[in-house]
């Protein structure tokens, strides 16, 4: 056996082995199996967990902007001649830091209690403006509330807070700079209460207390027992129910706090994410693919149906309270949780709601690429890669009878009942960090390679398989030009070894032809 053979034999070897092995291993997906494995064991809330680090000190900085509704014509509003125009002013920025803090074990490890202070620090670079100096006319949320609470009184006590309300000058609307409105001024009316009810504060803000506080106390699962259950919540301030709405299920807390999901997530699944401001549980759908600084994401939004009504979904009628109490589509009343304020809450701009909503105010203009909430999220990981949260606080205008007779017109009734106003966007937006971004991308890679090491051993194998053709395609040619050379040499052979005896024969004749000549010359001569 020539060297030459000996080659292709090796090659063909190598290669039904390849093929063989990447064959199976491929359909066993041995390789695809064990690497899911490892990265449901790895990411986890486990003591010594690789991602529990960035889960208490998460790296991407996370940004909160608000945006006020500046209500241009409260006057003519009042009145009943106009619908309430506003312009949206803002964006006045703040980093947000929420560092997780008294983290403990629980349960063997499957469980982690944490807490979730945030707190707020003003970008000037990032805004429009100055908030101390910066001013906004917008809804007197302390009036609105006060004159919801007298509702239930009895009409005496109502006309004599609506004369003294008056006295003092308390308006429906007020004029305030952004950052008494975020973060808290003493008003005039709580300080009126204050003094006859101590418990009630008599500062007011829309973040009052919030900067350097949390929303409570959670127990997470860590996902050593199910990594489906990765994040997930098991308690919220000790609770596992809400007993807020008017129904099971609306008080489940499900889902997570929106900062991490359980890994290999599916297009075809739904997210669920406990919002403590929101005091429910939300679902968000599977919209579209994309990706975010090279990394492959899926993106999330909550689909119309979230904050649909009753009759479109069935599921939201326990979020009506009292039973059988709802609003439209697109909009969720939280008073339950927001001691008894008329607080109203929906995406920007009544994005996904009803008409009358968007048409009962002059300056709103919804649309998705600027108002919908989404989370991009890394399908392999269900690390979260970029954030956007945006959200609406709208508060109901409900004109109570007798109440500010004095100050309001008869148009007043008919034209504030169940009024929604607008007052605040809060849009609040993260992406993953430039070093995390890179940790990531190794990640996948390594995952990628992995995963598809036996399409690499197939490629190797196929890669030999068209060597091997071409040589013994080439061997063959060879053999046929080694034969064809033979032949010819052969048959030039045969021919000379032919041709000589007649050559020998014709020479002899032509000396003996020549000698004949001579001796007769001679013959001649000699007569």
């Amino acid at each position: 056996m020539t060297r030459r053979s000996c080659a292709i034999y090796a090659t063909g070897i190598v290669c039904a082995h390849l093929l063989i092995l990447g064959i199976a291993l491929l359909v066993a997906q041995v390789f695809q199996t064990m690497i899911q494995e490892r990265i449901k064991k790895e990411i986890t809330l486990a003591e010594n967990s690789r991602v529990l680090d960035g889960w208490i000190n998460p790296p991407p900085p996370v940004y909160m902007q608000y945006f006020f509704f500046n209500v241009t014509n409260p006057d003519e509003f009042l009145a009943g001649k106009e619908k309430p125009k506003v312009t949206q002013i803002g964006p006045y920025t703040y980093r947000e830091y929420r560092p997780r803090e008294n983290v403990t074990f629980l349960e063997n490890g499957t469980k982690i209690f944490a807490t979730n202070p945030k707190s707020f620090v003003f970008l000037r670079d990032m805004s429009v403006g100055d908030p101390e100096v910066d001013r906004v006319t917008t809804v007197n949320i302390p009036f609105i509330a006060v004159m919801n609470e007298l509702n239930s009184y009895s009409f005496f006590l109502r006309s004599f807070v609506s004369m003294w309300m008056g006295s003092m000058g308390i308006e429906v609307f007020m004029n305030r700079t952004v950052h008494e409105v975020l973060w808290g001024f003493k008003d005039p009316l709580l300080s009126k209460l204050h003094t006859m009810r101590p418990e009630v504060d008599e500062h007011f803000g829309l973040m009052y207390n919030k900067n350097g506080t949390h929303e409570g106390e959670f127990v997470f699962h860590t996902g050593e027992k199910n990594y489906m259950d990765y994040g997930k919540i098991d308690t919220w301030n000790g609770i596992s129910q809400m007993n807020w709405w008017s129904s099971n299920q609306s008080n489940m807390i499900n889902g997570t706090d929106g900062s991490v999901f359980h890994t290999f997530l599916s297009r075809k699944e739904l997210l669920y994410i406990f919002a403590a401001d929101l005091c429910r549980s939300i679902h968000l759908g599977y919209v579209a693919d994309t990706e975010v600084k090279g990394i492959p994401a899926f993106r999330f939004a909550p689909p119309s149906d979230v904050l649909a009504p009753p009759d479109e979904n069935p599921n939201n009628a326990g979020f009506c309270v009292p039973a059988g109490d709802c609003l439209g589509k697109g909009v969720l009343k939280v008073s339950v949780c927001r001691q008894g304020a008329p607080i109203v809450v929906s995406f920007p701009h009544f994005y996904q709601a009803d008409d009358r909503y968007i048409s009962a105010i002059d300056g709103m203009n919804p649309n998705e690429e600027e108002h919908e909430t989404y989370l991009d999220i890394n399908p392999t990981t269900g690390v979260p890669i970029r954030a956007c949260k945006r959200a609406q606080l709208n508060v109901i205008l409900k004109r109570v009878p007798v109440f500010m007779s004095s100050l309001l017109p008869s148009e007043y009734h008919f034209f504030l009942f169940k009024k929604v106003i607008c007052f605040l966007l809060n849009f609040q937006t993260a992406t993953i960090d430039d070093e995390s971004a890179a940790q990531m991308r190794t990640l996948l890679l390594i995952v990628t390679v992995v995963s598809n090491f036996p399409v690499i051993i197939v490629g190797l194998g196929a890669i030999l398989l068209v060597i091997l053709i071409f040589l013994v395609c080439r061997n063959r040619q060879r053999k046929n030009e080694v034969k064809r050379i033979d032949f010819t040499e052969a048959f030039h052979s045969f021919a000379v070894s032919l041709h000589f005896p007649f050559y020998t024969h014709f020479a002899f004749i032509l000396f003996k032809f020549a000698c004949c000549i001579v001796v007769f010359s001679h013959f001649e001569h000699y007569e």
